[in-house]
């Protein structure tokens, strides 16, 4: 190989290799609340008060837990779908040709709901329907075979 296709070949693979290293993609989402300042919890992991951020690798359903005192708890299955150029075909270009850095920044808001006492009224009533349930005896058991085949 002569010494002319060899320096070629080098700056070549350099700057493929420049190239090829530059692409990058960053992925982060965040949690808002309204009022701020509730507990965030995403897939049982605690992220803390809101507002609230995280980085992440992969699209799917995220399980988002708010609560705050004074306020109902809130469960919520928050998607996160890809954008148009992150999937199977184009992924690779993405995060490895494309020479700059690509971002998929999300913003969810939560409006939380004030949580509502209960009036003295409906909790007299469910106390004596809890005082009914425990002074009405338990229903007997059948005894013998046909009791513990379930019949």
């Amino acid at each position: 190989m002569n010494r002319r296709r060899l320096v070629g070949l080098v700056a070549g693979l350099g700057l493929v290799s420049c190239v090829v290293g530059t692409g990058c993609v960053e992925r982060r989402y965040t949690i808002r609340t309204d009022p701020p300042g509730a507990l965030v919890s995403v897939n049982g992991q605690e992220l803390g008060t809101s507002p609230v951020s995280k980085s992440f690798v992969y699209y799917g359903d995220r399980d988002i837990r708010i609560s705050k005192d004074g306020f109902r708890t809130e469960q919520v299955i928050q998607p996160v779908r890809a954008p148009w150029w992150d999937n199977y075909l184009t992924e690779f270009i993405s995060e490895n040709v494309v020479p700059i850095t690509l971002r998929d920044e999300r913003e969810y808001v939560y409006k939380l709901v004030p949580e509502e006492s209960p009036t003295s009224d409906e909790l007299i009533q469910r106390a004596e329907q809890l005082r009914a349930e425990g002074q009405t005896p338990p229903r007997p058991r059948r005894k013998g075979l046909l009791g513990w085949l379930g019949f």
